[in-house]
């Protein structure tokens, strides 16, 4: 590997771990912004602030090219109770860095104050810190406060970390590399009755437990094969007594797909289940969509220049190009959906001992900074390379 000597690695863990104990949920993250505004500005950097409330942006020109890129971290944390007993473990109750968006802020803020040092590129590079990844969509809310209007980027460019790829090595794939997310809601509308006399009422929870078993169908009987989505009912809500049948039941859950033309399959395929079941019953049945995230999708070009990038510094063999894309869902997608760009996976070691996504007993790991850092840089300057 060909890592960069960054002298203020050791500076830049203990910034890491700071933000780690003080973690702060959507569109709250102002402590987080400080320290990154703190920092840009300490750099040099052009900082802009209030971009979706609690978003930062900084602005790094060098030489004469017109070519700018965007290079975008998440600063949220999630609303988890920290089981860790390390001195840097959240200080905050219910909260916790429990994604690593502590490390993505890090590792950008490094590349950015080896940017301003080396200057080793032709254009201009934007550092987007986004607020709110976590199901409230800080990215489709920078958009819409004009972020690529102000900030004119040609691509943009998004990291997260990925426990169970080994340290060292990354995962670069074009095409559909996350899910896009649909909640459902499936109301059940009965007839109450004793739980004695059945034959008097219209069980929702019957009809609700044939919805159950009926939804698992959708994708092994609607979809081709080769097609790819998931319908998981996580909620089933009914009844408050053990002899009444009650009145209502509702059911809810979430469905994945990489593709709008599959989200659209599995809609009208529930639709039709709903009605099924509804007609056999005598329940009267509705089904409501919320459509999330949308699936992330990189594009070619901008996938090769990211995959050159960590070849540089890892070596071909430690680029994976082959994993299986993800059914968990980025708000990123909203940025690739306006911007051609690429989305890649930054190995953070086993994940053993509960050091998964979202797990009381994940950490960062600090040792991924300098992988992390050397490839934004490399990233940098190899698609603003100087003439």
């Amino acid at each position: 590997m060909h890592l960069l000597s960054i002298p203020f690695l050791p500076e830049l863990t203990a910034l890491r771990r700071d933000i780690h104990a003080h973690p702060e949920l959507a569109f709250d993250e102002s402590r987080t912004a400080d320290i990154v505004a703190r920092e840009l500005e300490r750099y040099g950097i052009e900082v802009h602030r209030g971009i979706a409330r609690t978003g930062v942006v900084g602005v790094l020109r060098n030489g004469s090219s017109k070519r700018a890129i965007g290079l975008r971290a998440d600063m949220d944390a999630l609303p988890l109770e920290e089981k860790n007993e390390f001195p840097h473990r959240s200080r905050h109750e219910g909260k916790m860095h429990a994604c690593g968006h502590d490390g993505h802020t890090a590792l950008l803020l490094g590349a950015a104050r080896w940017l301003a040092e080396q200057r080793n590129f032709d254009g201009t590079v934007v550092f987007i810190f986004q607020p709110a990844e976590e199901s409230e969509g800080g990215a489709a809310v920078m958009i819409e406060d004009g972020l690529f209007e102000k900030f004119p980027v040609d691509a943009v460019y998004g990291l997260h970390n990925w426990p169970g790829i080994p340290l060292g090595e990354m995962a670069i794939m074009p095409g559909p590399v996350m899910a896009g997310t649909c909640a459902f809601e499936i109301a059940i509308r009965g007839h109450g009755c004793h739980a004695a006399m059945p034959h008097q009422g219209v069980d929702p929870i019957v009809a609700g437990s044939q919805l159950v078993q009926a939804l698992q169908t959708v994708v092994s009987r609607t979809l081709h094969p080769c097609e790819s989505a998931v319908v998981s009912v996580t909620q089933f809500h009914a009844g408050s007594a053990w002899n009444i049948i009650p009145d209502d039941a509702v059911l809810r859950g979430t469905i994945r797909t990489f593709k709008p033309e599959v989200q659209e399959t599995v809609e009208r395929a529930i639709e039709r289940l709903v009605s099924g079941v509804a007609a056999a019953t005598g329940a009267q049945i509705g089904v409501t969509f919320d459509h999330r995230y949308p699936p992330t999708v990189n594009s070619g070009p901008e996938t090769e220049v990211c995959r050159h990038a960590a070849r540089a510094v890892l070596g071909h063999e430690r680029v994976i190009t082959d994993a299986l894309p993800s059914m968990g869902a980025e708000d990123f997608a909203y940025m690739l959906r306006e911007k051609p760009g690429c989305y890649v996976w930054l190995g953070n070691g086993p994940g053993t001992g509960g050091c998964t996504l979202h797990n009381p007993h994940y950490d960062f790991n600090d040792e991924a900074l300098a992988v992390g850092i050397s490839y934004w840089v490399s990233l940098a300057e190899t698609a603003l390379k100087p003439a």
